[in-house]
This record gives C-alpha cells, sequence and structure tokens, in this order.
C-alpha cells in the first residue's frame, strides 16, 4: 500500500503546480530563479542593514580582500550567503560580521525583515527561513592596526 500512496502523491502535487497557482507560474509558460540570484539579492538586502560590518567567515573575507586588490575584480555579492531554492520557497543562511556595540538580536531581526522582504518582492519567491550565523565582531580600529603592520613590513 505504500506504493500506491508514493505514486498518488506526485500527481496531486503536479495537477497543482500545472495549474499556474504560484506567481512563478502562467498558462504561458513557468520562471525559474537560479540560487545565484536568490543569493546576490540576500548578500545585498542583507549588507543595507547598518551594524552589518561584513559577510562570511574569515577566510571567505581575506580572500574578498585579495580579489580588491586586483584591477577589474568585484567583491561577489553573495560571499557568506547560501541558498535553497525550490520552485516556489527559499531558505537563506547567512554568516556576518557585525560591528561592536550593535544589538545582535535587534541586528537579527532587522537582516531577517529586510532579506524576506527584498527576496520576496523581487522573486516571487516565498522565503520559508532565514538562519544567521554571527561568525565575529568588528571592533574599530582593528583593520587601521592590520594596514599599519603590512604597510611597515620588514623588506621594503
Amino acid at each position: 500500500m505504500t506504493n500506491s500512496t508514493a505514486t498518488k502523491a506526485p500527481s496531486q502535487s503536479s495537477q497543482v503546480e500545472k495549474a499556474g497557482t504560484g506567481a512563478l507560474e502562467s498558462s504561458k509558460g513557468a520562471t525559474t530563479i537560479a540560487d545565484t540570484v536568490v543569493a546576490k539579492v540576500a548578500g545585498l538586502a542583507t549588507r543595507e542593514i547598518s551594524g552589518v560590518y561584513d559577510l562570511g567567515g574569515g577566510a571567505a573575507r581575506a580572500f574578498s580582500a585579495i580579489r580588491e586588490r586586483i584591477p577589474g575584480a568585484t567583491a561577489s555579492a553573495s560571499q557568506g550567503v547560501s541558498v535553497e531554492v525550490g520552485e516556489k520557497q527559499a531558505a537563506v543562511d547567512l554568516q556576518i560580521l557585525v560591528e561592536y556595540g550593535v544589538s545582535i538580536a535587534d541586528l537579527s531581526r532587522a537582516v531577517r525583515r529586510n532579506v524576506i522582504g527584498a527576496v520576496e518582492q523581487i522573486t516571487g519567491l516565498e522565503v520559508v527561513e532565514v538562519n544567521i550565523n554571527v561568525s565575529d565582531v568588528h571592533i574599530p580600529g582593528d583593520d587601521e592596526d592590520e594596514d599599519a603592520k603590512s604597510d611597515t613590513g620588514r623588506v621594503q
């Protein structure tokens, strides 16, 4: 009996999909959204929130810093963002670096609200979850110390 139940479920769901009930489907065709599109939208929406210093873990940020020094290269808008995109829904995972002194709970709520709004408005996909991993806290002056060390190297 389990096999007959399993075969009935896909036909019922495919009938719903063919009916064109989603914003991305119509009788004229269907629109699919690539994972990279959702990741870029989510990344840009995250960066809009004051208190988010950067996205990605330490290795991703280091690679991005190197890439920025190459003429013509640009930083990735989807750095620190991973997504799972279905036909009608998306889930977003963010890895962020926050500025010191910012309430992480308030920041998380603001980021989540902005990402959901942007992704749903731009793509038409329903965002089912936005998971946020705060990987580090940026302390003002840390970058200045690192720049000073790199400028006064032993070999000149």
